[in-house]
């Protein structure tokens, strides 16, 4: 993946190589708990670190191991798309803002109607993804996202720092039940 920007003496660029395949569970040495996680039947589960930590291949490993064992549709919604899944006896819909969809909220929105097994929400770097995320576990979907943070606990504090103080009871209340 290639990412253009301009700076102070002109055009830059940064690279990013994104593997052909999804690399497994057991090729990447996670535990085995992160398989438990795609068997779960509904919640938001975050896969969090710094950039560049494997945030998205521990992801896509998980998503991998789900379409393996027993979820039929997984839906993604990514900015951009980070991993090609084949589907193969299972079915996969990758909406990527700005391409396939305009928003994340309109293509989080339509998904719910679609009845996913797991929506995977590329990355919570703003306001949108994180409030539809909570939406779509609060009403009894299994949510999976990357988030930037160094810990859990700093994880929810972040989270939290996108909306008013008035909201971020109800907040920290969704997240506890997701």
């Amino acid at each position: 993946r290639v990412n253009f920007y301009l700076q102070s003496r002109g055009i830059a660029a940064a690279f990013r190589e994104i593997p052909e395949e999804i690399l497994t569970i057991e090729q990447l040495e996670l535990p085995q708990l992160l398989a438990q996680l795609a068997m779960l039947n509904k919640g938001l589960v975050l896969v969090t670190g710094p950039t560049g930590s494997g945030k998205a291949t521990t992801l896509a490993a998980i998503m991998d191991y789900a379409k393996k064992v027993s979820k039929d549709h997984i839906l993604s919604i990514e900015d951009p798309i980070e991993c090609g899944h084949q589907p193969k006896t299972w079915l996969i819909t990758q909406r990527e803002v700005g391409r396939y969809t305009k928003t994340f909220s309109a293509a989080l929105r339509v998904a719910l109607r679609e009845d996913p097994d797991i929506v995977l929400v590329g990355e919570m770097r703003d306001l949108e993804p994180i409030k539809l995320s909570l939406e779509a576990a609060e009403t009894g979907h299994l949510v999976f996202s990357t988030l930037h943070s160094i810990s859990a606990a700093k994880s929810i504090e972040r989270i939290l720092e996108f909306f008013p103080g008035d909201q971020q009871g109800h907040i920290r209340s969704a997240l506890s039940e997701s």
